[in-house]
């Protein structure tokens, strides 16, 4: 399944600040948690990503620093701040309005419209 660029897009904040909340990480290991959250549904570029984390560390919901990995190599690692939390509580929330109302419209639908079995929803998303 191909998820529409207009969600993965508006996705990218409240994940990638959930993400963060796990504990500190780099990029390459952000792509690939987001990879193994949505089930290989979503696969994130680098040139998705960055723009992002620069707009969160812009921001001040997010702060990097650099680090040298045990393998030698140089990291920039992503920490969320206190500013990112209280932004993540807030992206839950207008993201269950959102939920709720698609889930509202659908639960109309349904009598005319199949629907699929929905797709299992991570811990994290719903401890976050």
């Amino acid at each position: 399944m191909d998820i529409n660029k207009d969600l993965i897009a508006a996705s990218s904040t409240p994940l990638v600040l959930a993400i963060l909340a796990e504990g500190d990480t780099y990029g390459y290991a952000i792509l690939k948690r987001v990879q193994e959250l949505s089930g290989g549904r979503m696969a994130w570029t680098d040139g998705m990503l960055y723009p992002v984390l620069h707009r969160l560390e812009r921001t001040g919901h997010i702060q990097a620093r650099w680090q040298v990995a045990d393998s030698g190599r140089r990291r920039k690692y992503y920490r969320l701040t206190p500013q990112g939390r209280a932004q993540l509580a807030e992206e839950r929330r207008q993201w269950q309005a959102v939920d709720a109302t698609l889930r509202g419209i659908w639960r109309m639908l349904s009598l005319a419209v199949p629907v699929p079995p929905p797709l299992p929803v991570p811990s994290l998303l719903q401890a976050a």
